[in-house]
């Protein structure tokens, strides 16, 4: 197109050493903060060879430019991690040469891959995550289009080392400054502010506490921070609607009561008073896009009013809907939070400030629960703690609960929402969106009622529980279910053993602490008779 060609112009101006080694063809890939083309490039021996040319944003820091190209020569190059050929710069803006490998959009072959291929796939991500967490690098956005397939081939790279982060010990030592400065951020902010905009009234509010720690035994029992959220109606986009019927999230945006705060171990410490709790389900819906019950606060106007609290004022907004002045003069709680929404592991929605590579193993989690489902994307949701209430009516409230207080925060859910058997859920979702085709090509039709997906409906609603949630959800597997494949085109997924849930189940395990590692995952029954 006429813009595309004005970019690959505008990238040869800024970056000329380009001109005279690559014929950039196209591009093919653009995010937030690069763009990445497909070129050729004459080598010596007179053939041409495809590359990737990636093209960060000039306000990348350089910092960020050094760390990501430091862990694709260290770690690149082997075990399914991209390596790195070239690296061009002109003043700020700098481009990253790496060898092209063409590959599938994910979409496109999700309802057409063996179950074989499945299994294939998940070693090679895992050798990819194996290799990198050896180095100590945390990629934080591990999702299918970060990692690239050549079906024909059986070839795979694990790509974007943009938002990667350190471990403690890592082996890459731009990313050692990099942990450095994140920890000494979460240190100097404790209290987590947050606002949605559009009038939706969403508070991370802090608990009745004074700086003296002897004001009151109510601020002992309340040691915590607690955030309130009030869920903005989902609007479901069309996004890859058009590729196949499988494309379809089972989670549309829905209005869910969860409470997220940090969390103090110790017998006189309480969450919250059962009286404290407000019945969500008798407020007023306003309008049809949002949820409120109190007026509206311009935070910039709550904030300025705020600056001039004394520290050792109470605030009074505890377990309610709304902000007070003084919690919003507090610091925010910082944390570590980039990412694919989706893909989020439940520490990294919850603000837990230490994160390690577990959360890539979660990532993968998800991964895999695509593959097994055929549903693409999985989750979808608005903000973290929509998200988080999507994981719950998967993995159980009682669970979640139960993780984040060993990560050092508290979650409080309105109802119980038990957990989900993890091969019924996906047989049931695989029902019409599996590998294989109908005995006629499509599904048979459905009626009227159920062309629209109960849990995924793009429609505003009411507000609802998360109870009601999940009898959405199991309307959904009980119907999709009813619709059976033909034995001949299975490929597979009539015989998918206890093992892939039982790893499933071990990647989706809402403890970090103890949630599977990539080697640990190699070594798992599932790849019992599959070469490292």
């Amino acid at each position: 197109t006429a813009g595309v060609k004005k970019d690959i112009e505008k990238l040869y101006e800024a970056v000329p050493q380009l001109v005279n080694v690559f014929k950039i063809k196209e591009k093919i890939g653009e995010g937030t903060f690069s763009s990445v083309y497909l070129a050729t490039a004459q080598l010596q021996t007179g053939c041409e060879e495809k590359m990737a040319l990636k093209h960060l944003i000039p306000t990348s820091h350089p910092l960020r430019i050094a760390a990501e190209l430091q862990c694709l020569t260290v770690a690149g190059g082997q075990d399914n991690v991209m390596g790195v050929k070239y690296c061009f710069r002109k003043n700020d803006h700098v481009v990253i040469v790496m060898p092209y490998l063409e590959h599938e959009s994910f979409l496109d072959i999700l309802n057409s891959l063996s179950f074989e291929e499945v299994r294939e796939y998940m070693f090679n991500l895992f050798r990819a995550l194996r290799r990198i967490h050896h180095f100590g690098i945390v990629h934080r956005d591990v999702k299918p289009s970060n990692f690239l397939y050549n079906r024909q081939l059986k070839k795979y790279a694990l790509v974007d080392f943009g938002l990667a982060q350190g471990t403690p010990d890592t082996k890459i030592e731009l990313l050692k400054t990099a942990h450095s400065e994140d920890q000494q951020g979460s240190c100097l902010q404790t209290n987590p502010v947050v606002a949605l905009g559009n009038g939706v009234s969403v508070s991370v509010t802090a608990p009745k506490q004074t700086a003296q720690q002897s004001a009151s035994k109510a601020a002992d029992r309340r040691s915590s921070s607690l955030s309130r959220v009030q869920m903005k109606q989902g609007r479901g986009g069309k996004e890859d609607s058009v590729h196949h019927s499988a494309q379809r999230s089972v989670f549309g945006e829905r209005n869910f009561n969860v409470y997220s705060s940090t969390y103090q171990d110790n017998s006189g410490t309480k969450l919250i008073k059962q009286s404290k709790v407000i019945d969500v389900s008798s407020r007023k819906l306003v309008t049809k896009k949002k949820i409120i019950s109190t007026k509206p606060v311009s935070n910039g106007a709550a904030r300025k009013a705020a600056s001039g609290c004394p520290l050792n004022l109470l605030c009074d907004c505890y377990a309610t809907d709304r902000v007070c002045s003084v919690c919003l003069s507090r610091r925010q709680q910082v944390a570590p939070r980039a990412g694919t929404p989706g893909f989020r592991a439940p520490e990294v929605l919850t603000k837990c400030p230490t994160q390690t590579t577990a959360i890539d193993m979660w990532s993968a989690g998800i991964i895999f629960l695509s593959l097994l489902s055929g549903r693409y994307p999985f989750f979808k949701a608005s903000d973290d703690l929509t998200a988080l209430a999507q994981i719950m009516t998967v993995r159980g409230s009682r669970e979640t609960i139960q993780a984040a207080r060993t990560f050092g925060k508290s979650v409080v859910c309105t109802q119980v929402v038990p957990t989900q058997n993890l091969r019924t859920l996906c047989e049931k979702l695989r029902g019409t969106n599996s590998s294989c085709k109908m005995s006629q090509g499509e599904g048979p039709s459905r009626s009227e009622n159920n062309t629209a997906l109960p849990v995924a409906a793009d429609k505003p609603c009411a507000p609802e529980t998360l109870g009601k949630q999940t009898q959405q959800l199991q309307s959904l597997q009980e119907n999709d279910g009813a619709l059976e494949m033909k034995a001949t085109d299975m490929k597979g997924w009539d015989q998918v053993p206890d093992e892939a849930y039982d790893l499933l189940d071990k990647l989706l395990d809402l403890n970090p602490a103890t949630r599977i590692t990539a080697k640990e995952a190699l070594l798992h029954p599932f790849f019992k008779d599959m070469r490292l």
